[in-house]
């Protein structure tokens, strides 16, 4: 139990976007203080994105029956114009967030009356930190939850020292941005760092909306990311409280894998030997043109590696042999295994996995050092290329193959892949060593007396007013 003195029951109101992979690591957040402290209640505030099923839906699957988390439908609001998104999905986001916010106002002076303990905080994704207007309106303290990590809140942050509209370029000189040991690339910066369309202007915001919040929640862990925070504890930014690492390890049922399918993958891996494959996945979103899955595939015939690699889009036995290489599907027979889907917790768990040839989304890069799998860098959106960049350059846990590629950038060849992998897979490579390494200090980080579990008490205390 968290704090010291008297205690009072209290509640907490998250908003998270119904977007998976920010999604999951809210919602194992949630469980995690409810787990902690008996005192904590917490209702979230579900709406649904455009383009996308309902985020109640999402998290009654990922949330089971918890009778301390209540769920509150939000209204749906007419989205922005489409355009919007073709510019900058950012300034979108941001936008769109801005439409809920009078709804979302509405709605917790609604419920406000009906509790009979006090809401101590507002739980908001760095997505909807337009809604912090919203605490303060109503008198309840916002707390940020970042599902990234500590050094790109350290970007994020950074833009304060620029002007609003002085976007990044990739010809700029490198970048000294507290946090970063090393200097940083703009190459491998967000691709709105450089968006004149609104991009730019919407991670400005969010940086000023990251201020006027009590604190800081982080997917990350001290001991990793010691530096960053250290950088960011300043007296100035508000207090960092690294929580993570937050995993689904229980590997919820996805709606877009069937048991049929599930059960496939499981038992091809439980044929293979120990460590003997490599397990290739790009991400939700990550998904690649017929010429790029050809160098793919002659990469991996070449190396004749065993491999699991999941595919948005499998192709079939009639066109496979024009979206992979001649042959490839007979070659592979015994050796590996195409899928759409796969879930990934359990794959990455599985004593036949050696490898990782990752997007980097945070996420799937916490999982592989809780596992103990080296990771071959191979970023496509979002924050990603900064993810590689950390992973491979400052802290020397990932093997590079890019970090810096972008969706629909130039090819990364057969032989570029290939010797990727030869890299990966050298047992002797340092970056094995220390991913055992990190791995220890992970799971210890979230046991009692680990960093991760003190920063929790120390969060709770706070929102209970209990320092």
């Amino acid at each position: 139990m968290s704090g010291t003195g008297m205690k009072k029951n209290a509640e907490l109101i998250f908003i998270p976007p119904p977007t998976i992979g920010h999604l999951t690591s809210a919602l194992e957040f949630a469980q995690l203080l409810i787990n902690r402290d008996s005192h904590v209640s917490i209702t979230i505030l579900c709406f649904k994105f455009p383009f996308m099923p309902s985020g109640a839906s999402s998290i009654s699957s990922l949330l089971g029956s918890q009778p301390k988390i209540k769920l509150i439908d939000l209204p749906q609001v007419k989205p922005p114009p489409q355009e919007l998104m073709l510019k900058s999905t950012e300034h979108y986001i941001c936008t769109f967030m801005e439409s809920l916010k009078p709804h979302v106002k509405a709605t917790i002076q609604n419920i406000l009356p009906s509790y009979p303990h006090t809401v101590v905080g507002l739980v908001l994704d760095v997505f909807c930190l337009c809604w912090v207007d919203v605490g303060n309106e109503l008198g309840i303290p916002s707390y940020m939850f970042m599902t990234s990590n500590v050094a790109f809140t350290a970007f994020l942050l950074s833009l304060l020292k620029r002007q609003i509209q002085d976007v990044f370029t990739d010809s700029d000189p490198e970048l000294l941005i507290p946090g970063f040991r090393v200097p940083v690339p703009p190459s491998v910066l967000p691709e709105a760092a450089s968006n004149k369309e609104g991009g730019y202007v919407a991670f400005y915001k969010l940086a000023q909306r990251v201020m006027e919040t009590k604190g800081i929640i982080v997917n990350s862990f001290y001991e990793m990311e010691k530096y960053a925070i250290d950088a960011l504890s300043d007296g100035q930014t508000p207090p960092i409280y690294a929580v993570g690492p937050l995993l689904d390890l229980k590997g919820h049922p996805n709606p877009n894998i069937d048991q049929a399918q599930h059960d496939k993958i499981l038992k091809w891996l439980d044929e293979q030997p120990p460590s003997s494959v490599v397990f290739l996945c790009f991400g939700s979103f990550g998904s690649f043109g017929p010429s790029q899955t050809r160098e793919i595939a002659l990469a991996l015939q070449r190396s004749g590696v065993r491999f699991l690699w999941a595919m948005r889009s499998p192709p079939t036995r009639d066109d496979a042999d024009r979206s992979l290489t001649e042959g490839f599907l007979e070659w592979m027979e015994g050796r590996g295994m195409i899928c759409g889907w796969a879930p990934q917790v359990k794959v990455l768990a599985h004593k036949a996995i050696g490898w990782f040839v990752s997007h980097c989304g945070w996420n799937s890069t916490l999982e592989s050092l809780w596992f103990g799998v080296p990771v071959l860098t191979w970023p496509i959106y979002a924050e990603q290329q900064l993810n590689a960049f950390m992973m491979a350059r400052e802290f020397g846990l990932a093997v590079e193959l890019r970090v810096d590629y972008r969706q629909g950038s130039d090819l990364v060849t057969a032989d570029e892949i290939e010797e990727g992998l030869k890299q990966l897979m050298d047992g002797d490579n340092i970056v094995h060593k220390k991913v055992k390494e990190m791995k220890d200090k992970a799971r210890k980080a979230v046991l009692p007396g680990g960093s991760s579990f003190i920063s929790v008490g120390k969060l709770i205390d706070n929102m209970m007013g209990r320092n």
